[in-house]
């Protein structure tokens, strides 16, 4: 690739858009990119942090597994986003797994280059902490539903979320759930069971909160599943 196409789409992802030609030139001559096929790792839980990614293309799973193999699904991220956020800046080993959910692009940086560049552009390592710190809200609030609501409330929330993250807006205020997840999957980002998951759906979707389209993507209310949680 082209260090003029390489800057291009680098100066899409929000950290480098802000940056000037001359300021971006060294990360373009450290960045290197890869295609991962679906299904493949990146890298696995506890294995040496060597670098940091960011997706051009594609959705990564963020997951980690007990002692027993149980998965708990950490984030979905998608295009634009960077990883790892746990561990980052610190000699250590990957916190969790990272796998490819739809075909995927990445840009990959060494971390102690990634450092030395950060050190070199301040306002970046701003924009860094801005990210770490939207994360940490996002886990504050997961836990918030995980103490103060019901399995039932939080898979609604779930939907929401994931609704706004990997979804599609509709004037009519509903919203197309373009990301596939199996029961399986939401169940593994709640900590709760695939049967649990499966009868929730199934009354949401006898209450008509949930549809399914025509290609066998979810439909959300998001309106009335709202409403819902304060039934």
């Amino acid at each position: 690739m082209y260090p003029a196409s390489v800057k291009k789409l680098l100066q899409r992802f929000p950290l480098f858009k802000s940056l000037t030609d001359y300021e971006i030139d060294p990360i373009i001559n450290i960045a290197k990119n890869r295609t991962y096929r679906s299904g493949v790792h990146i890298f696995m839980q506890d294995d040496l942090l060597t670098n940091v990614y960011f997706i051009h293309q594609g959705k990564i799973k963020i997951y980690r597994t007990d002692i027993q193999g149980k998965e708990q699904i950490i984030n979905i991220l998608s295009e634009g986003e960077m990883f790892p956020h746990q561990g980052f800046f610190r000699n250590d080993n990957y916190p969790a797994h990272a796998e490819v959910m739809e075909e995927a692009v990445l840009f990959y940086i060494p971390i102690h280059l990634f450092e030395d560049f950060l050190i070199n552009n301040p306002e970046v390592s701003i924009k860094i902490f801005r990210v770490l710190g939207d994360k940490i809200v996002d886990l504050q609030n997961r836990l918030e539903e995980k103490i103060l609501r019901n399995t039932y409330e939080q898979i609604i929330l779930l939907l929401i979320r994931l609704g706004k993250k990997h979804g599609m807006e509709h004037i009519n205020e509903t919203m197309t759930l373009t990301t596939r997840f199996t029961n399986r999957d939401l169940a593994n980002m709640i900590g709760s069971s695939r049967e649990t998951v499966s009868r929730t759906i199934t009354q949401l979707k006898k209450k008509q909160l949930i549809l399914i389209d025509s290609d066998g993507n979810m439909i959300l209310d998001t309106n009335r599943l709202k409403e819902e949680l304060f039934q």
